[in-house]
This record gives C-alpha cells, sequence and structure tokens, in this order.
C-alpha cells in the first residue's frame, strides 16, 4: 500500500475534532480516559486515518500509564519513529508509515520480550474485534 497523501482539510472532514487534534496535530489524550486503556477485546488495532493494522491486542499489556500500550507492532515497518524534543524532553514518537498519523510514543520500560512499550492514544486507533470484525461492540 502506498503512502496516503490528504489534504488538512480532508482529514478534518473525515475525523472527529478530537481525533484530528492526536493524529494530525500531534496531541494527547488525557490519561486513563481513551476507549481502549484498559480493554481485553481480542482483536487488531488500526489506524484510525488509513485502516492499516499496527498493533495486535496478543502484545497489548497494562503498564499502568493509561494508555493503550503494547510491545510490538504487528509489523515493524507499519510504524516509523522520529525524535520528539517538544515539551521539555526527548522521547521517540511513532507514527504510522501510510498516512504519518501521531499514534504516540515508544519507550524502553516495557515487559520481554521486546523490553519496549509503545503508549498509543485511543484516538488514534479503532478496534476490528476478533469476534465481531468491526468495532461497534464494546465492554
Amino acid at each position: 500500500m502506498g503512502k496516503v497523501n490528504k489534504t488538512e482539510r480532508e482529514w478534518q472532514r473525515e475525523l472527529s475534532p478530537e481525533e484530528y487534534r492526536i493524529t494530525r496535530q500531534k496531541g494527547t489524550e488525557p490519561a486513563f480516559t481513551g476507549q481502549y486503556w484498559n480493554s481485553k477485546i481480542v482483536g487488531t488495532y488500526r489506524c484510525r486515518c488509513c485502516d492499516t493494522a499496527l498493533f495486535s491486542s496478543e502484545a497489548k499489556y497494562d503498564s499502568g500509564s493509561g494508555w493503550p500500550s503494547f510491545y510490538r507492532p504487528i509489523e515493524s515497518t507499519s510504524v516509523d519513529e522520529h525524535v520528539d524534543a517538544s515539551h521539555g524532553m526527548v522521547r521517540t514518537e511513532i507514527t504510522c508509515h501510510i498516512c504519518d498519523a501521531h499514534l504516540g510514543h515508544v519507550f524502553e520500560d516495557g515487559p520481554e520480550p521486546t523490553g519496549l512499550r509503545y503508549c498509543i492514544n485511543s484516538a488514534a486507533l479503532k478496534l476490528q474485534s476478533a469476534e465481531n470484525s468491526d468495532e461497534d461492540h464494546y465492554p
């Protein structure tokens, strides 16, 4: 799949104001408020903007951070890493490889087998449950 290139106006029409703020303007949702931070539903977490498969529930764990956390993406090529020196700190930003949506950050304090914690905004994701193949069924 090639890169998705849309204008800011097109993204604004397709996304909710919160989804746009987070995915296109590099925002962050407050901890413990996102739709998926404590979800136990089995399935695939896809990019809210372009539907690329990003993370599996099999790699999801409770990091205690208040955001959905994963120890690896489905494919290493589905996400890109960038230096983020905003807010007086240096972190590694994670974006969708296909549409450049801001997803969150990755930290080196995760569990085995990778030691990584992909800390992702719920608003950047949509869950395709293994049972229902859509995101219309939540606990």
